[in-house]
């Protein structure tokens, strides 16, 4: 019985490679309920990240490889989670700094400050002061931050926390459909390699 048990789940090793399966469902990833995409002829690929959270940190330089050559179908987009009531501050940091078209250049500098700085940027004056000296200017920094568009863009991103099922970072999600995660995957690449294949998936679609 056990040689026939080996024999039988050798048989479904080796098929599920011949298959290309690499990676499955409710193990390297998970699939969820189908989020609206920006654009039907698109792979959309989220990041839900964090500014104060050091594994986001330690994943960017993976993440800005793939990015630099990721496939040419993919569109790329970044939620600052808002996944407790201290983190909204980062959340509206980053709305802010995207309507005054700043939040590229600076991105990697409030990591830095953050993690290899060790700043304490987690109030409003604190992260006001150091973008100041970015070069930011204090009083349109301010409006924005208050702003109902901010407002508005906080609100999304708290729902798509949820659709998405977001309960730690940094997550990916790809096409509204799955999610993977460093602990899901294995590692920072890995969750890279989980991607590439689900979009791949997705591509053939």
């Amino acid at each position: 019985m056990r040689k026939y048990f080996a024999f039988v789940l050798f048989i479904f090793v080796v098929n599920a490679a011949a298959a290309g399966n690499k990676y499955s469902a409710g193990f390297e990833y998970a699939s969820i309920n189908q989020q609206p995409t920006t654009s039907a002829d698109r792979i959309e690929v989220i990041e839900f990240f964090w500014y104060g959270c050091p594994h986001c940190f330690h994943f960017e330089p993976t993440l800005n490889r793939w990015l630099a050559d990721k496939p040419s179908n993919v569109d790329f987009i970044q939620i600052p989670a808002p996944l407790n009531k201290s983190w909204e501050i980062h959340t509206k940091v980053f709305y802010a700094l995207e309507l005054m078209g700043m939040q590229k250049q600076l991105h990697e500098k409030l990591f830095e400050a953050i993690h290899m700085k060790k700043m304490r940027l987690f109030d409003e004056k604190s992260i006001t002061d150091f973008l100041v000296k970015q070069g930011v200017d204090r009083e349109k920094f301010q409006k924005n931050l208050k702003s109902f568009a901010v407002s508005s863009k906080l609100n999304k991103a708290r729902k798509m926390m949820q659709d998405y099922q977001v309960k730690g970072v940094p997550q990916l999600a790809v096409n509204g459909k799955y999610i993977t995660s460093g602990r899901m995957a294995g590692g920072y690449q890995q969750m890279i390699d989980v991607v590439n294949f689900l979009v791949a998936k997705e591509s053939k679609k």
